[in-house]
């Protein structure tokens, strides 16, 4: 129960710190953009960091799915990619990330840019794991402990 615990904590500060990360060079580049004019009122940054905060909570809690070996995978990646996913829409539409006076056609093209990135994150981190999976495989078979 400790080893679950820890790798949830592990998993919520990696994807709030991805979240803020990907946050910050968006930022930056919103700032190169508008030629050093990118400014926020009403306290917008302070509720977009909370955004950030609660879209990397979205992400990294639901992977407590990957430790129950009675799920199917294909089930398991609904579950985690549905509620961060759900709950990045949710934060985007709340602070003017997707929507506002925005055409449909863009908000479409923000939502598929959103699911494109949190897939190749995932895919990222599960070629990372499974290798690591194969490493310590092959370190058991070959009778090594270290």
């Amino acid at each position: 129960m400790k080893k679950y615990a820890a790798d949830l904590v592990k998993s919520t500060v990696i994807s709030i710190g991805m979240s803020l990360t990907i946050f910050c060079l968006i930022g930056v580049i919103f700032d190169i953009i508008y030629k050093g004019n990118f400014s926020m009122e009403g306290y917008r940054f302070t509720k977009m960091i909370v955004a950030c905060i609660f879209t990397g909570l979205g992400f990294g809690v639901p992977t407590v799915v990957y430790h129950s070996e009675n799920i199917p995978m294909p089930v398991k990646v609904l579950i985690h990619m549905g509620i961060g996913c759900t709950v990045y829409t949710i934060a985007g539409f709340a602070v003017g990330w997707i929507g506002g006076s925005a055409p449909a056609i863009r908000v479409i093209g923000i939502v598929a840019i959103q699911l494109s990135v949190a897939f190749v994150i995932w895919a990222v981190f599960m070629r990372h794991y499974k290798k690591e999976a194969e490493e310590l495989n092959e370190r058991i078979r070959s009778g090594k402990n270290k």
